[in-house]
């Protein structure tokens, strides 16, 4: 039976090969794509892995697979792949030279892990911390406690964006609302970074009676728009902040599979 979040033979298809190089080495009883099926049903749905319907591959394979693609990165793998073929499809280069930095304020449940409480949005629970390209598609993420200032998760996520600098040769320029002002985040963005060349460009509020779009960060709020259709996302259900970094980077995969199937 196919659902809304079923591959198409043409998504299948731009993910089957890199997919079959990986798994190589098992033996399969289940397809490859009827395992995605199931974790992409999982990721939409909002279902808890035991709750998979029948007709879909045992719940303790398909968890076998989600867990194993997080460890050995094929999940991040994966996801930067399609980034390129999207990137390209617009005509871009495989690296991105703009990153637009946001975070986003999600409550946990009684799972357990990191937590903290958000006093600006009232929200117990976590923060996920997205730079985005041009496009709104996902180059770094990090998922921390709510209770931790924007400035302090921004330099974490910057710190991770320059640990892969060799993936994004071309990044200099950063955009942030107001939240990560300051001549001290300025400083240290400019100073820590001095052989990247990077900058951070703060996007000040516009205050006219009407709505106005501030321009390059309205692009992040897309993403978090995106993020929001998809109902594992609507809480931080994870134990591990690392696994809500692949839930994350599952659900762009599903959202860039759909663009490329256009």
């Amino acid at each position: 039976m196919a659902y809304p979040s079923s591959l198409t033979d043409t998504q299948w298809q731009f993910i089957e090969k890199i997919l079959e190089a990986e798994t190589l080495q098992r033996k399969r009883v289940w397809p490859l794509r009827s395992i995605l099926d199931a974790i992409f049903y999982v990721i939409k749905g909002g279902v808890q892995w035991r709750m998979l319907p029948s007709y879909l591959p045992p719940w303790q394979t398909v968890y076998y697979y989600y867990r194993k693609w997080r460890l050995n990165g094929c999940w991040e793998m994966l996801h930067d792949c399609l980034s390129k073929k999207v990137r390209g499809k617009h005509g871009k280069e495989d690296s991105p030279s703009v990153g637009i930095i946001d975070s986003q304020s999600v409550k946990t449940v009684q799972q357990g892990g990191q937590r903290g409480y958000d006093t600006a949005k009232h929200v117990k629970g976590r923060k996920r911390h997205l730079m985005v390209d041009t496009l709104g598609l996902l180059i770094v993420l990090i998922v921390h406690r709510a209770d931790v200032a924007e400035r302090q998760g921004a330099r974490w996520l910057l710190a991770r964006a320059a640990s892969r600098i060799a993936d994004f040769s071309r990044l200099r320029l950063f955009f942030a609302d107001q939240g990560y002002s300051g001549l001290v985040m300025w400083e240290w963005v400019k100073n820590t970074f001095r052989h990247l060349n990077w900058e951070l460009r703060i996007v000040n509020k516009i205050y006219k009676k009407v709505f106005q779009a501030l321009p390059k960060r309205w692009i992040v709020e897309r993403t978090f728009g995106w993020l929001n259709l998809y109902r594992r996302l609507s809480k931080d259900y994870e134990y591990l902040t690392k696994s809500s970094e692949t839930m994350i980077q599952i659900t762009m995969i599903h959202i860039m599979l759909k663009k490329l199937d256009k």
